[in-house]
């Protein structure tokens, strides 16, 4: 059967299939208990271990009791943009329409939207490497050209203005970033990031911002929406955002965007035409998320996090494993493994067989410093990280 070339420009997530390979691992005897193994640990996969809470999942099940499963409009439940609306307000200083959300089936449904309304072929999109490898996708899919531009751990792992400045060709329509970002946890400081946005309009281009890690900040400095710039810079926004990081929600597959109001419509029409509307049901759940309770809970959750990325990063650097920028939002540490290998790929699959701890290797995140660094996901409990960096001791020292 003949397939389309676009899917020749589509490589592998090599997140993925990292995971199958760690997988097979686990099924051997080497890690089943019966026979003296040791489980795998799975730091690889940026899934938070906590679960929608109890008020969200009652609230899934009283949707499906009453029957409110029907199709919502296509921008989601009116309720729920107003909800979320209130949260921006509440939690990070900031006024947005309820009419400029759109609520999506997920956060990469809103990249995909975001991408076909506002790319077309011979454009090009100025993107950090590394940063999470499906974002290129989209643009990629809408026909449009990811231009990665390699960056620094002075710059925190970010674009600067200067960096999109200079970048900036006859055919960059805008830049797609990440604050903060899979895989550094790093985010952009609220000046930068004017200064990347004015850069950006001065040459009537867009900014889409993937704030889906917004909630999980834990420095002062940081844990700013682009959608507050002073100067109307806000407004013109393209800010993505999830259910699934903070709230804890991942497989609902709800997110939602907030747009400049001139491109509601033309996203809506899109959504209607490709998948009609976000789940019903998961809609409804979400509501919930914004009850003091589940507020208060998601906020302690914020904290746990935090004390893991607390444990990790000296934990890592006590190895020779460095990081070179702290993590300061997401659940992310971007290591250096070049003091035991050449390539990070062969250091985490040794690591897969030697310690049966999974990591994910830089590949997937863009070819700048593929080969020297490693993304470590501390969404697991912390028994496990220390049970996980006590194996990686065992093994690098040896």
């Amino acid at each position: 059967m003949r397939t389309a070339s676009r899917l020749a420009q589509i490589e592998p997530f090599w997140v993925m299939e990292c995971a199958k390979a760690a997988d097979a691992i686990a099924r051997s005897p080497a890690c089943d208990p019966a026979l003296g193994g040791e489980p795998m640990i799975y730091l690889n996969i940026g899934e938070p271990d906590f679960t929608a809470v109890p008020g969200v999942q009652r609230a899934a099940t009283a949707a499906i009791e009453r029957g409110r499963t029907q199709y919502t409009h296509a921008t989601g439940l009116q309720t729920l943009r107003e909800r979320i609306a209130g949260w921006y307000g509440s939690r990070f200083g900031v006024a947005v329409a309820p009419s400029r959300i759109v609520v999506t089936a997920g956060a990469s449904a809103a990249l995909q939207l975001a991408t076909l309304a506002l790319f077309e072929p011979g454009d090009e999109v100025l993107m950090p490497d590394p940063s999470y490898p499906c974002n290129r996708h989209f643009v990629t899919a809408a026909g449009a050209k990811p231009v990665l531009l390699p960056t620094t751990a002075a710059a925190r792992f970010q674009l600067e203005a200067a960096s999109v400045a200079a970048a900036w060709g006859p055919n960059t329509r805008g830049v797609l970033l990440a604050s903060p970002s899979n895989p550094t946890g790093t985010s952009i400081s609220a000046s930068e990031m004017g200064a990347i946005a004015a850069t950006v309009r001065e040459r009537g281009g867009v900014s889409i911002v993937d704030e889906i890690y917004l909630g999980l900040s834990y420095e002062p400095a940081f844990g700013h929406s682009a959608l507050a710039l002073a100067d109307a810079l806000g407004e013109q926004i393209v800010s993505v955002n999830s259910f699934s990081k903070y709230f804890g929600m991942t497989g609902w597959r709800l997110g939602w965007m907030v747009l400049p109001p001139e491109l509601v419509a033309p996203v809506e029409k899109l959504a209607q035409n490709l998948y009609i509307c976000p789940s019903t049901i998961a809609q409804h759940a979400a509501l919930a998320c914004f009850e003091p309770e589940a507020l208060e809970a998601f906020e302690q959750r914020r904290e746990e996090f935090r004390r893991r990325r607390d444990f990790i990063v000296p934990a890592l650097e006590a190895l020779g494993l460095k990081v070179p920028v702290q993590p300061d939002g997401a659940f992310y540490v971007w290591f250096d493994c070049s003091r035991y290998s050449a390539s990070s790929w062969d250091f985490c699959f040794e690591l897969m067989h030697s310690a049966h701890v999974a990591l994910t290797p830089g590949r997937d995140f863009g070819p700048a410093q593929a080969e020297r660094y490693v993304r470590l996901s501390f969404a697991s409990a912390l028994p496990q990280l220390e049970a996980a960096v006590a194996r990686l001791q065992r093994v690098l020292r040896a």
